[in-house]
């Protein structure tokens, strides 16, 4: 059985080496381009018979730049090819040690 965790990696893995991206928080030396990102939560959505049959999710996947959010990889396009759809996105405060701006981007994955 392919997990959440599974499709997101292999949705970002379209923008990798390009742009690393890692399950959140990113370790190691920051590039100055990278991409995080985490599970914010699954819920049950369909039931028959007592089992669950249909589930969803929300993935959060920040994107972060020292060069400011104007020119970000197109992180919505490698998503929704993967089956997710496009949910809210955010500007996130800007790292006062490392000088990267953020964008955080929910998607939605129904299985």
């Amino acid at each position: 059985m392919t997990t959440i965790f599974e499709y997101v990696n292999d949705a970002l893995e379209t923008l990798s080496p390009a742009i690393p991206f890692a399950m959140k928080p990113y370790v190691g030396e920051l590039p100055d381009t990278f991409i995080d990102y985490q599970l914010v939560n699954g819920s049950p959505e369909q039931h028959a018979d007592n089992v669950e049959t249909g589930r969803s999710y929300v993935v959060q996947v920040s994107i972060w730049s020292v060069d400011g959010l104007a020119s970000l990889p197109n992180v919505d396009a490698a998503m929704v090819a993967a089956g997710f759809q496009k949910g809210t996105e955010r500007q996130l405060n800007t790292d006062p040690k490392t000088g990267h701006f953020g964008l955080a981007k929910d998607y939605v994955y129904f299985e």
